[in-house]
């Protein structure tokens, strides 16, 4: 009898709880009534920052090719080796002709055999090169055209009968600093398809580019600076998005620095190419100097006005034409003054045709001269 009133107590006491939940949580027994997991069906994928590095590779490696050199053969004697990635040797007599030599990379734009890559990569006019793809085939480089006033060259090939697959081009305007990359090329011109990872480090970055030896020197702006291991050799490759589209091309790392690499973004090289299937050809104007930047400091510790201290006057260039001299200060450009800025200058003279007259504003001697200079075309070499 005893037992049965304990159970009996229980049973109101679990039932005066019950009561009590659902007047206090009126939504419990709802939920409880209602529940209905509903678990995914199929299969289930988890994307990680590995999956999406995995997942670019396979789209965009079989774009990413090998930039080779043809080396002239040797007939001298002993001879030293001055490789640009190799470790200093000494070589025995060879009248062979020596081996192409990996000095960049590159990647597809065009079924019909047209390869992007940095113009440093392809700088020297008298030499030969030949491109490797990502499947191990050889061919020769018919064509070099190279954009005058950006880092770029594009390259003609025939290409095979199976065809080439091109990149997909994406957009660098909208970059942020944290995103995520991934750099493809040949690390020191002998490992292929190299993938390095990292993030975009800085935006709006300037660096110097170009040679005085091929007619002129310029300066590129808004370059991005990306931790994503780049060697030499991986100049030319793809920087990639999360979506496996190139947003930048790799052209340059920073000599002394530990994860510091550069990259053109890829809305320039679009301009680039605008322009080359507009004529079959890079119609560049430019002013033909190099110069640095004064920055305020530095005018005010040497005594002079800031602007653009002329480095180098390029011979036969329009600026040597004009008058411009080296140790000149360029002040202004066309009226827009040169405040701490690389990008005046390049912008104003991207935005000229050849054959326009631009109005420099020049400090000399402590007396400010106003010189007119006319745009022509740089050499497409």
């Amino acid at each position: 009898m005893k037992k049965l009133i304990l159970i009996v107590v229980i049973l109101l006491v679990v039932l005066g709880v019950w009561n009590a939940a659902v007047i206090y949580f009126p939504s419990l027994s709802s939920i409880i009534q209602n529940q209905k997991i509903n678990l995914p069906t199929g299969k289930v994928e988890i994307v990680t920052e590995e999956s999406v590095t995995i997942n670019t590779v396979k789209k965009v490696g079989p774009s990413v090719v090998t930039v080779e050199e043809e080396a002239a053969p040797s007939t001298s004697g002993n001879t030293f080796n001055f490789g640009p990635f190799s470790i200093f040797g000494f070589s025995e007599p060879n009248t062979q002709p020596s081996q192409p030599q990996g000095i960049g990379s590159g990647f597809v734009i065009s079924k019909d055999g047209l390869i992007v890559t940095s113009k440093h990569v392809v700088s020297d006019i008298g030499a030969k090169y030949q491109i490797v793809t990502a499947d191990g085939k050889n061919f020769t480089v018919e064509k070099i055209y190279r954009d005058p006033l950006n880092d770029v060259a594009i390259l003609k090939i025939t290409p095979p009968s199976t065809g080439l697959k091109p990149v997909i081009l994406g957009d660098s305007s909208n970059l942020q600093v944290g995103q995520f990359v991934i750099a493809i090329g040949t690390a020191l011109g002998e490992f292929r398809s190299t993938v390095t990872t990292g993030v975009i480090s800085g935006l709006g970055r300037g660096i110097t580019a170009g040679s005085e030896f091929q007619g002129f020197v310029e300066k590129l702006d808004n370059v991005i600076q990306t931790d994503a291991a780049i060697n030499p050799g991986n100049s030319g490759g793809p920087l990639l998005n999360s979506k496996a589209q190139v947003i930048g091309i790799n052209t340059a790392v920073a000599s002394g620095g530990q994860n510091i690499g550069f990259a053109l973004p890829i809305n320039i090289v679009k301009d680039s190419l605008k322009n080359f299937n507009q004529t079959g050809q890079f119609n560049r104007p430019y002013l033909g100097i190099s110069y640095e930047i004064l920055s305020s400091d530095v005018a005010t510790y040497n005594n002079v006005p800031q602007g653009a201290y002329v480095q180098t006057v390029i011979t036969n260039s329009p600026a040597e034409k004009a008058g411009i001299l080296q140790g000149d200060i360029i002040l202004s450009i066309d009226g827009k003054k040169i405040n701490g800025s690389d990008s005046v200058i390049t912008s104003e003279i991207a935005s000229k045709k050849t054959g326009e007259v631009v109005t420099l504003s020049i400090w000399r001697d402590e007396k400010t001269l106003e010189i007119k200079a006319t745009l022509a075309t740089a050499s497409n070499q």
